[in-house]
């Protein structure tokens, strides 16, 4: 989990500050303070402060010649810098040269370039943090040149967006595991034509990955992406054939969608045959009339189905493969998510209870 640090300002009133700390302590790595406010932060349950003086746990500095004397002093050291040019750049770089163990940068005017330029130069020297002043900034940094920032001070004074800064890096970091079910297909049946989706990702899935659909939201279908190559179609990657604009499909946060109503800059859940997630945002959403196919699967005497097009390029995955639509047959077993309870707008109500057909 990368490290989450709120940068307390201090225009803020004595009350203030306190609400703040212990509105968020349990969430947060660390705390920047004047030194005047070391003892507030503590009586709050600040975990670790960082602060010019030494009453801190870890000590802010300036210089490059600091740190080699307070790493000396077997001190944990931080030092923010602001970044307006190449020589900033080289500053950063030096003071990792140096052990600095924290380094904070502030990229003003150009905030990702400087930062993919940092990162390649001192990820894995010193633990870099990026300010943030809100969660979609934070999300760029820990995105930036795909490895990230080590973390995020967050500069803001509201409670509620440093969570959802939190809930942020956790949606990079956590790995939403899902239990999958290898379940038994007991219909295939051609369907005349209907509306389907294609759903085209800003990612590149491999062989096992798709997206998890279905007719009930009690059972989703791991549909894998157009990866395998065939002497009539390139590969396409990013892209999967979904099925049919009433299914569900799984979204992050275990919530399920229409495909109808997915868009451009939407969030999709990626999964692989094991289960293992991913979140990336979708491109582009085609729709376009297709014969299509139902599948019906039944696992402990339920009845589970899905409606793709009926095309040799549409795979569904199995435990050791994957097979084509056109090739499935009653007795193969699909991997498929299975739950329990109803929806109400796409939230899990365990509790209540549905009949989907």
């Amino acid at each position: 989990m990368r490290e989450l640090w709120v940068k307390v300002d201090p225009s803020l009133n004595k009350d203030d500050k306190e609400r703040l700390i212990n509105a968020t302590h349990s969430i947060v790595s660390a705390y920047m303070v004047e030194s005047g406010d070391v003892e507030l932060a503590r009586r709050n349950d600040a975990k670790t402060i960082v602060t010019a003086s030494a009453d801190g746990d870890i000590l802010l500095m300036e210089n490059i010649d600091e740190v080699a004397e307070a790493k000396n002093e077997g001190k944990t050291t931080c030092v923010t810098v602001t970044v307006q040019s190449k020589e900033d750049e080289k500053r950063i770089v030096n003071l990792a040269g140096a052990e600095a163990d924290y380094i904070v940068a502030k990229c003003q005017d150009w905030k990702v370039i400087p930062l993919e330029n940092l990162i390649a130069q001192i990820h894995g020297r010193s633990v870099l943090l990026a300010l943030a002043s809100d969660p979609q900034e934070a999300k760029l940094v820990l995105e930036t040149l795909e490895i990230g920032a080590d973390g995020v001070v967050a500069e803001i004074p509201d409670a509620d967006e440093i969570v959802k800064i939190h809930d942020a890096i956790r949606g990079i970091d956590v790995v939403e595991e899902i239990a999958l079910h290898p379940t038994e297909v007991v219909k295939v049946k051609p369907l005349g034509s209907g509306a389907r989706v294609c759903v085209d990702t800003c990612d590149l899935m491999k062989d096992g990955e798709g997206m998890l659909v279905g007719c009930q939201s009690s059972g989703a279908f791991l549909v894998q992406a157009e990866v395998h190559e065939t002497e009539f179609l390139a590969p396409r990657p990013f892209r999967v054939n979904a099925g049919s604009v009433a299914m569900y499909v799984v979204v992050p946060g275990g919530r399920t969608r229409y495909l109808s109503e997915l868009k451009a800059g939407d969030e999709i859940l990626i999964v692989d045959r094991h289960g293992r997630s991913r979140v990336t945002n979708i491109c582009r959403v085609k729709i376009e009339w297709r014969p299509l196919i139902l599948i019906e699967a039944e696992h402990e005497n339920k009845s589970l189905k899905m409606i793709l097009q009926n095309a040799e390029t549409i795979r569904v995955v199995t435990e050791g493969g994957t097979k084509s639509v056109a090739d499935l047959a009653e007795g193969d077993k699909v991997l498929v998510h299975i739950e329990e309870g109803g929806r109400h707008l796409g939230t899990l109500v365990k509790e209540e209870k549905v009949i989907e057909r």
